[in-house]
């Protein structure tokens, strides 16, 4: 397991992150996504954490905090030293009924941080992120209230989730301008079959070095293999979850290149999926989620998948983006100046 820094910062973490989102659901959209209790989720940090994985994802929205309640008790049960392990978890759907109880205002991150280290039993935060931009909330009320933050202890470092280049960039420039704490890294979705990020997202993060953590790299099951070029399988969380969204119009061709390779590779197709991801510059972490203790197994494997130039290319060529302006205009004007 390889350790990484994350963006602009002295923490290193490993290649791989425990997803927490399985943990705790009961009904509704989290019963659907996994109902783990805390034995099967003890089961899972401690396979993780004797393969090398020293980062951990939750969010106090999964299973309406139950995920971080389990995590923090994971913790304690396999007697993991606070640090040896590095915990990120965050902030910004509802919490409540009330208008307030939502959101990336001071009052809602400020009550919510207090909350989650409750949950979670610990006295720090090691990475507090906004889990979606809030459109109702200036970007400079919600920086100042994270730097509030970090200057008391509670949090270590900060990260964002979901936002867009434009609104990334805003953060970054008012972070550096009010010398407030700097967000270090971005979790955003990217996959074989879900590469919009490489058009304005990933030039923002390699410019600003900016760590890029990946979630629902299999693209919700898609990946896994199991299903068809159509993304239908008779078992699965697609069946009653199915996010998120992908093009079938080019899945087929993206898994039949995928099952070439994992047949030459020797591996699963969805340690392929997880490899071409380890494999891109732009990624720090891949955050892997699973019901069972046999998943995680499969996707720990992926770090010792090795793609050659033509397994890449071969990717590569099923998958990639169709041109769109600006692209288009700024590779052409760019020749000018290479």
């Amino acid at each position: 397991m390889r350790m990484r820094s994350l963006g602009r910062s002295g923490l290193f973490v490993s290649e791989l992150c425990l997803g927490t989102m399985t943990f705790g659901g009961s009904e509704g959209l989290w019963g659907q996504i996994g109902r783990l209790g805390q034995d099967e989720a003890d089961a899972l940090v401690k396979t993780a954490f004797d393969a090398g994985i020293n980062f951990i994802d939750t969010a106090n929205v999964y299973a309406a905090g139950m995920s971080e309640r389990i995590l923090g008790q994971s913790l304690k049960n396999l007697g993991i030293p606070r640090d040896e392990v590095v915990i990120a978890t965050k902030v910004l759907g509802p919490m409540g009924e009330g208008p307030n109880a939502r959101g990336a205002s001071r009052g809602h991150i400020l009550s919510q941080c207090k909350a989650s280290l409750a949950r979670l039993g610990l006295d720090h935060i090691d990475l507090y992120q906004i889990h979606g931009f809030d459109p109702a909330t200036p970007i400079t009320e919600t920086l100042e209230a994270l730097d509030t933050l970090v200057r008391h202890g509670h949090v270590r470092y900060l990260g964002l989730s979901n936002w867009a280049a434009w609104q990334v960039m805003k953060a970054v420039g008012i972070a550096e301008a009010r010398r407030l704490a700097p967000i270090v890294s971005l979790q955003a979705y990217y996959t074989l079959v879900g590469r919009d990020l490489e058009r304005e997202i990933a030039p923002m993060l390699t410019s600003e070095d900016i760590g890029l953590m990946v979630w629902s790299p299999l693209a919700g099951g898609y990946l896994s293999g199991k299903y068809d070029g159509e993304g239908t399988e008779s078992d699965g969380r697609r069946t009653t979850f199915d996010f998120p969204p992908v093009d079938r119009s080019r899945g087929a061709g993206t898994l039949e290149a995928m099952r070439a390779v994992a047949g030459a590779k020797g591996c699963s197709v969805a340690q392929v999926a997880l490899a071409w991801l380890l494999h891109r510059e732009t990624v720090t972490s891949v955050i892997v989620g699973a019901k069972r203790v046999e998943q995680l197994q499969d996707n720990l494997g992926a770090t010792a998948v090795r793609l050659e130039a033509d397994d890449l290319a071969r990717l590569d060529a099923a998958t990639r983006l169709p041109p769109e302006y600006p692209g288009w205009m700024l590779e052409r004007q760019g020749a000018y100046r290479a």
